[in-house]
């Protein structure tokens, strides 16, 4: 029987050692883990509404294609610089016109055609047509994948001469199944909106 107490020290030393090599272990483990979460990139932010500086409504005559008219809403600088430019041509009247819709960011270079991102989420807008004491009649000729109204693509009418307004409002998320919505009223439509003009109407 070996008395003597330092033939113990190996032993104890190479226990204490193997502790401090796990806890160094351990330790370096999670400082790694907490680094890595502590870099991982940020969410990515949600998507925000674009920009619009630019409204064209272009008239194509039915029977002379070759006649076209526009009414054109035009605010490149935004809500705190210029005012914006509206203008609009004579329509002639009792007449039937392809109408279709454009819209723009024309404060970005080259300009972005925002016209194409409707299209896409279609299912997601809808353009409104309100036309107030002129003779002027829009209807609907597109539809998204569920067979509502987009607006892009329209067909108008001209009655009698006259002079009014047409405003002219673009709905992101509208309810399209909510009463009278498909037609054209936007009083049940709910939804944020994107883009509201309201055009001056002469028709001749």
């Amino acid at each position: 029987m070996n008395n003597n107490p330092t033939a113990q020290k190996p032993k104890n030393m190479e226990k204490r050692l193997t502790y401090l090599a796990f806890a160094l272990i351990t330790a370096a483990a999670l400082t790694a883990c907490k680094k890595d979460k502590d870099e991982d990139p940020p969410a990515d932010p949600p998507n925000e509404e674009e920009v619009i500086t630019t409204l064209i409504l272009t008239f194509t005559d039915q029977e002379v294609s070759t006649e076209v008219f526009e009414m054109r809403f035009s605010d490149p600088d935004g809500n705190d610089g210029t005012p914006p430019v509206i203008v609009a041509d004579t329509l002639p009247a009792s007449r039937a016109y392809n109408m279709a819709v454009r819209v723009l960011n024309e404060s970005a270079s080259p300009a972005v055609e925002i016209t194409n991102e409707i299209a896409s989420e279609a299912l997601a807008h809808q353009f409104f047509f309100q036309s107030n004491g002129s003779t002027l009649s829009i209807t609907y000729a597109d539809a998204d994948a569920n067979g509502q109204p987009i607006g892009l693509s329209n067909t108008a009418v001209t009655g009698a001469a006259g002079n009014g307004t047409l405003t002219v409002t673009l709905r992101h998320q509208p309810d399209k199944s909510a009463a009278g919505v498909s037609s054209g009223d936007i009083t049940n439509a709910g939804g944020e909106t994107d883009i509201e003009v309201e055009f001056p109407v002469v028709i001749e």
